[in-house]
Parts: C-alpha cells; structure tokens; sequence
C-alpha cells in the first residue's frame, strides 16, 4: 500500500525538523548563532486520470484530472540571518556588528573564513585573535604596554601607548558581506565558509558600501526565539504522531484485506 510510504516520508521529514529546531534551541547562548528552518516540498506524482485530457469526440477535456502524491522530502535548512540581540560584556575586545557583515578569521590551513561572533582575545604576541586562537583579519597586534584600548564604529582599532597621553591607531578591522549569506557553509565554532552560492566576499570597513558598523564592549547573540521554536517544535510533533496514525491505518486495512475469506 503506498500510504505507507508516503507516511514513512512525513514521519522521516518531521524528525528533521525536529533535529533542526532542537540545534537552534541548543544554541540559545551561542554568540552570533544564526537560526535554521527547515523547508520541505512535495514528491513526484502519479498521474492515473491527466488534467486536460480529451474525454469525447466532441473535444471535452477533464477537468481536474487524478494525481496521488509520493510524500515529502526536505529541501533545505537555510539559516535566517537576521540581527541578534545586542548584549553588553564591558570587555574591551568584544564586538557586536549591528548591521550586515562578517568578521573575516585566518585559519590555520590559510582559508578565510567569516563569523558574526567578536568575542575576540589576546594571544601571547598580543594579535587578535578567535576564542580558538585564530587570527582576525587583518591581524591587528596590540602591545603589551597598551592601555585605554578603544575601537570606533567604522573599525578603527585605537590604544594609549606607554607614558603617553595620546591615542595610536593600531589597525583597521574590516568586515565582508555577501550577495547571498545564506549559501555559506557552516564549519562549526561559529564560523562560515564562502561557496559559490553565496557569491564571492564584498570586503571593506565598517559602515562603508552597505556594511554594518561595530558596537565596542558588546557581542551580538543567537536570534532564536525561545517561544517559536517551542510552537515549531509542538507543530512537528504533532505531525509526526498523525504519519504514524496513518502508517498504523494502512497496517490494518493491509491486515483486514489478508484476513478476507
């Protein structure tokens, strides 16, 4: 009976969902997380009466016709990129992007890649770098001996030197952004990777060409809302438990027709 494997496609579809949602809710907390959903379309159908077919000499046609489907399948999982909320650390490297763009990070294997968390550190040469230890790029190195470290809305990285009374700049953070952002590819550790639907990296300073501008002592957090994910999460459950209603429906009409005498 093919209901039943229509039913084994919804119910198959419907713990994806649930997987996607459970991710997003794991990562309530995580800095510059950006939410998933999931998107299904429908299967290929069968056509055992086609719409529009002649029915006559006289030239009428069917009007609606009979299909019957083949269930469901996922299509995607695209993340929504919306802005975050902006939460205040009081820590002099931490930096939230209000607005569009990404932070760009060196790898160790030399890749660029980009992410929206600028919970930024001090290595042991004082550069920049990730929570993981990867360069900011630019790199940006900040002295030992500086003080009153300071970095303004365009990126613009700023620091009192020694006995000095005045400021120095010590580098430029820049930000790249994306004709599509949702075609990045997530690394894990919060970090993005261009692809070829995503489109090549528009890269430039803060506030310039479309690109946001840096909030200093804040970091942006993941755009999950805790009370949609909950209903996204009833809604997937309750569509599974009606495939598996209908799976056990199929099961006892298979078993009514083999028990016929």
């Amino acid at each position: 009976m093919r209901a039943l494997q229509i039913a084994a496609s919804g119910m198959y579809a419907q713990e994806l969902n649930v997987q996607v949602i459970s991710n997003n809710i794991a990562n309530m907390r995580t800095t510059g997380f950006k939410r998933q959903r999931a998107d299904f379309q429908d299967l290929l159908y069968q056509n055992l009466r086609r719409m529009g077919a002649t029915t006559s000499e006289a030239g009428t046609l069917v009007p609606a016709g009979v299909q019957i489907g083949s269930g469901v399948k996922t299509a995607a999982t695209p993340r929504i990129m919306t802005q975050g909320v902006i939460q205040s650390t009081e820590k002099d490297l931490d930096l939230a992007v209000r607005g569009e763009g990404f932070f760009r990070i060196q790898l160790p294997d030399g890749r660029t890649a980009y992410t929206r968390d600028g919970s930024f550190e001090r290595d042991a040469t004082g550069t920049m770098v990730t929570a993981d230890g990867y360069t900011v790029d630019p790199a940006i190195t900040i002295p030992e001996n500086a003080r009153d470290i300071s970095i303004n809305a365009t990126g613009s990285v700023q620091a009192v030197l020694g006995n000095s009374s005045t400021s120095t700049v010590l580098g430029q953070i820049q930000l790249a952004r994306f004709v599509n952002p949702v075609g990045l590819e997530a690394i894990g550790e919060n970090l993005y990777l261009e692809t070829a639907s995503s489109g090549a990296a528009q890269v430039g300073n803060p506030g310039d060409e479309g690109l946001g501008t840096l909030l200093q002592k804040q970091v942006e957090m993941a755009n999950v809302n805790p009370v949609s994910e909950i209903s996204d999460l009833i809604s997937a459950q309750r569509a599974y438990e009606m495939n598996s209603r209908v799976i056990k429906a199929a099961d006892e009409m298979l078993s009514a027709t083999s028990n016929l005498r």
